[in-house]
């Protein structure tokens, strides 16, 4: 097992991650997201953490279902999670655990606008620390904070379904006070804590100057880092946004108790897709100079994955890990970014930049988020993004080994013996 400064050993870790949305809120149009019972990981964890070490993994990033070990206010049921982290521990994997990887408990009204969201995500993060703790030590305590503020605040997209400059400012505020409250939680009760901050590795390319969107281009290369620069407490008089938030439900207080008692990261994850991560900024193919209007996507492979990494490390001082990657098409491509993207973090370690692990992300297939507003049978959202391939068996969902996890596994082990 990994010792508690294990980013600071020289190596370059090797992991995987088995996917853990959750947004357990349906309704009229709206299916829930449990992306667990989905791919069927609440029956099959222990052959799943087996599987994960087998490929040659030494961490995995695993969520919490928050949903599930809160079912009421005041109740708590940890019968699942138990033999979940026992298992994991078994098979001879180092947790990073997710405590929040979108998605709050069914009673929560309002969801991350419920008055006491930072207090109640507090609590959760502290009983996840006192029940898990003596074993348990590297943390995350918000899996990708601004796509919870896009999707939740700005877009309209999940719950509370917040939409405009005033749901992103609103949901930003809550999202980092809990990720604040959280850590001090967990660095209360845990000897020695790893924090590993992760967010999205967003790019944006393209030129906006002189167009009528020039102000909403800057504000989207500012915002991409918004809930890390509070919490890190980066966000002054002098930031970028900080006049947004004035002007959208904020005072000086409420910035002033980010700076005054900041938290930061061990380790900055940064999660990168090459066809995903990157939008062309074109004000050809903008309508009404809206924010969250479609862009397009490209796809900026090594280059982008080799910016995102070397930007964040700068900007934050800390170690980088790769949180999650992969390419969702046919194996011999995702074997080619496999590849692609090891090489890519080896030559930046040599560069210099403090590189500490690499994430293929997922262990195997998910299901898209569309599923959440589709209606079609669950194999019609399938994603080919996995080291092993979800087939359907009796109904049952077999993971069958496919040839990107024997790669894995010859990278992991040679990483290791390196």
């Amino acid at each position: 097992m990994a010792t508690t400064m294990w980013y600071r050993d020289g190596t370059l870790h090797l992991a995987l991650g088995i996917e853990d949305t959750f947004v357990p809120q349906g309704g009229p149009g709206e299916r829930p997201i449990d992306e667990y019972e989905q791919t069927g990981h609440y029956a099959q964890f222990r052959e799943d953490f087996v599987a994960a070490r087998e490929a040659g993994a030494e961490f995995l990033r695993w969520g919490v279902p928050w949903h599930k070990v809160n079912p009421e206010r005041g109740r708590w049921d940890w019968e699942w999670t138990d033999r979940a982290v026992e298992a994991m521990l078994e098979a001879g994997l180092e947790p990073i655990v997710d405590l929040l990887h979108y998605g709050t408990p069914l009673w929560m009204e309002q969801q991350f606008h419920h008055p006491d969201y930072p207090l109640l995500v507090e609590e959760y993060a502290r009983r996840v620390a006192l029940r898990y703790g003596d074993r348990v030590k590297s943390y995350t305590p918000v899996n990708e904070p601004m796509i919870h503020v896009l999707f939740c605040g700005e877009y309209g997209y999940w719950p509370p379904y917040g939409r405009g400059v005033a749901g992103m400012a609103r949901t930003a505020g809550a999202i980092a006070e809990g990720f604040v409250r959280s850590q001090w939680a967990i660095a209360e009760v845990v000897s020695a804590p790893v924090f590993v901050h992760v967010d999205a590795g967003m790019r944006y390319v393209g030129d906006l100057a002189g167009s009528p969107y020039e102000e909403t281009g800057a504000r989207l290369e500012a915002q991409r880092f918004l809930v890390e620069d509070l919490v890190t407490g980066r966000v002054d008089d002098c930031h970028p946004l900080a006049g947004l938030l004035l002007h959208n439900g904020w005072n000086e207080d409420r910035l002033n108790w980010f700076r005054q008692d900041p938290i930061t990261p061990d380790v900055m994850g940064v999660n990168y897709y090459p066809r995903h991560s990157t939008e062309v900024l074109d004000p050809h193919d903008w309508h009404d100079g809206g924010f969250g209007d479609p862009r397009v996507s490209t796809d900026a492979g090594v280059a982008g994955l080799e910016d995102v990494l070397t930007l964040w490390y700068r900007r934050y001082g800390a170690p980088v890990m790769l949180t999650e990657t992969c390419v969702t098409a046919p194996v011999e491509e995702r074997i080619a970014w496999m590849r692609d993207s090891v090489a890519a973090v080896d030559r930046l370690r040599l560069s210099g930049v403090d590189v500490v692990g690499y994430t293929w992300w997922p262990l195997f297939d998910m299901y898209e988020w569309t599923y959440r507003h589709g209606d079609g049978p669950r194999s019609d959202y399938l994603l080919t993004m996995g080291l092993q391939d979800l087939v359907e068996d009796e109904g049952r969902l077999a993971r069958v080994n496919n040839p990107a996890y024997v790669v894995y596994r010859e990278l992991a082990l040679s990483h290791r013996a390196g």
